[in-house]
């Protein structure tokens, strides 16, 4: 299906030796990128990775999980191997979220699940709440699905974020792009994300680096490290998750978000979100690990999500004719 699609190029991957393509999907400002597995009659499961991070944040989780599925990966605006926004441009949850929407136009799925880690699960959560008929299952990786900013300091971070960017707009480019040695490069990931095992750190780097002139470069964008002006409080978060039809699966890392949220009132927002889950049957485990454990403990999660997805997923059909011949 997808070679017959124009507006999809598929580009053979080098750094992967096993059924692994490229994808791309032409946007407004350039290019999306990413990565597929799986067959093309598979169901369809949309992977969205953390801030800063790119979609071979799933090149471990993947292939532990069942075949009968058809992933794709994608990197963000402004990571990974993506196009960066145009000048100007916010990156925000609605940008991001109308960026799925794109690609899922692009590859002409009607009915899909989506697996999100960190900001990729909070992309995954106001997607299904804004198209609930299009997922059918989600699974947030070390995500709440939403993340509540107390609506008294709401203003405050869209004027910080407005400020960051007037400063951002007058760096000169050299300082928008700094050059590593690739060790150097190394340094500065694991120095940023200390909970990265090595391992996992040279995956991110695959797509997380350019060659550049005297030297390799971060791809990521620098305007994402730029307060997100777009912010939605608690009420806000919890009518958003109302309305998400599909069954979804929070697998919190026990050293991993809920040890970041630490003031009372940021505890208070993420238990109201956590609790109402549970209120609608919905699943939240706790596995041991770090924020990351998906990529450094790929094991850790793999049989949580792949028996969800198959319950919850590849049953469904089956589920609806026994009731429709119930019903006859």
């Amino acid at each position: 299906m997808l070679q017959a699609l124009k507006s999809v190029r598929h580009l053979q991957s080098s750094a992967i030796k096993q059924a692994v393509s490229e994808l791309c999907v032409p946007v407004p400002w350039g290019d999306l990128r990413g990565k597929i597995w799986g067959p093309d009659h598979g169901h369809p499961v949309l992977c969205l990775h953390g801030w800063a991070d790119n979609c071979g944040t799933f090149n471990s989780l993947i292939p532990l999980l069942p075949t009968e599925f058809r992933y794709v990966a994608l990197d963000l605006a402004g990571h990974g191997l993506s196009s960066h926004r145009s000048p100007g441009d916010f990156y925000t949850f609605p940008a991001y979220v109308m960026d799925v929407r794109r690609v899922v136009e692009a590859l002409q799925w009607s009915k899909f699940s989506i697996i999100g880690h960190s900001m990729g699960g909070n992309v995954a959560g106001m997607f299904s709440a804004l198209y609930p008929e299009m997922v059918d299952a989600v699974v947030l990786l070390d995500s709440y699905g939403f993340l509540p900013t107390d609506k008294n300091e709401m203003w405050k971070v869209m004027r910080q974020g407005m400020d960051q960017m007037v400063q951002f707009e007058k760096m000169t480019e050299d300082k928008k792009r700094r050059v590593y040695t690739y060790e150097n490069a190394v340094e500065r990931l694991m120095a940023a994300n200390p909970t990265l095992s090595q391992r996992s750190v040279h995956i991110l780097l695959e797509r997380g680096l350019v060659q550049v002139e005297g030297g390799v470069a971060f791809t990521r964008d620098l305007r994402i490290n730029l307060k997100n002006i777009t912010r939605i409080s608690s009420d806000q978060s919890l009518e958003f998750q109302s309305g998400i039809q599909a069954s979804v699966l929070v697998i919190l890392a026990e050293d991993g978000f809920e040890k970041m949220f630490s003031k009372p009132e940021e505890k208070k927002f993420t238990s109201a979100i956590l609790q109402a889950y549970r209120d609608r049957n919905h699943a939240v485990v706790t596995v041991p690990g770090d924020h990351h454990v998906h990529l450094n403990d790929p094991k850790a999660v793999a049989p949580l999500v792949s028996d969800f997805l198959q319950t919850k997923v590849l049953t469904q059909p089956a589920r609806q004719t026994a009731e429709q011949t119930s019903k006859l």
